[in-house]
């Protein structure tokens, strides 16, 4: 993680205090902060974040939280990211009704009950638990099924760990394993140091027959169409960039939001 520098109002002893939220934000108002970065600052306390109500952007990464107690009155907030924590549980977010993603990898939740509370919210789209690139995972990632039972217990999700469980995605990687099981292995003789064998079998050399190019047709389909929904996204991610450039203004603009 790289190091931070310290700034006016962050000399509180790990606490979110109001002093350091307007020397962040440039705002004089709490309610009114739309987008928070408040990452690797060595937070052990939320302190008074519960008050901004309007918040819709929030990043807590690389901090020391072990509670979320003051997020369960954001009810605006869509979009949070809590990995590199020392969370036990997420409790507080079952009242985060509008929350749409969620980065919790890196913490300490133990088993898939601990995400019982997150089954209230019908939008919840997008939740990562561990992030391989970045090393950070829970220990309940440990189960080769955890997947399965997170997709059981959390119907609506779209994202699991980055990877895209329903829709286009889904369906083109899923087409794409079928394609890989139906290619006809190859055999690898045996050597033997007495004898010399040939390398590979005698019916090598024939020509296989030809597949349907059914499968291959489809998977094109799915490759553009979800081609075309990356290209939307995009867009989608330029606009908000460009809007949270312009609720920032000057002093935020070289900052980025990642989650």
């Amino acid at each position: 993680m790289e190091p931070q520098g310290k700034k006016p109002g962050e000399g509180n002893g790990g606490r979110v205090t109001a002093q350091l939220l307007k020397a962040r934000t440039g705002e004089f108002a709490l309610d009114s902060i739309l987008l928070l970065k408040l990452r690797g600052l060595g937070l052990v306390d939320l302190g008074c974040l519960g008050e901004c109500l309007g918040l819709e952007w929030l990043d807590l990464s690389g901090n020391a939280l072990t509670h979320l107690g003051p997020l369960a009155t954001l009810r605006q907030l869509t979009v949070l990211n809590v990995s590199h924590n020392r969370l036990t549980g997420l409790e507080p977010l079952a009242a985060c009704e509008s929350l749409q993603s969620l980065n919790a990898a890196g913490n300490l939740l133990t088993s898939p009950g601990q995400l019982q509370c997150l089954t209230g919210l019908r939008g919840l789209e997008n939740l990562r638990l561990q992030d391989p690139l970045a090393r950070l995972s829970n220990p309940l990632c440990a189960s080769p099924s955890y997947r399965a039972v997170v997709r059981e217990l959390l119907p609506g999700l779209k994202v699991i760990d980055g990877e895209r469980v329903t829709g286009c995605g889904s369906e083109l990687y899923q087409l794409c394993q079928d394609l890989d099981s139906s290619l006809r292995p190859i055999p690898v003789p045996s050597l033997r140091a007495t004898e010399a064998q040939p390398w590979v079998e005698p019916s090598y050399w024939e020509s296989w027959p030809v597949k349907s190019s059914s499968i291959l047709e489809e998977a094109y389909r799915q490759f553009q169409a979800t081609l075309q929904e990356c290209w939307d996204l995009a867009r989608q991610a330029d606009d908000s960039v460009t809007q949270a450039e312009q609720v920032l203004g000057p002093a935020g603009a070289s900052a980025s939001f990642m989650f």
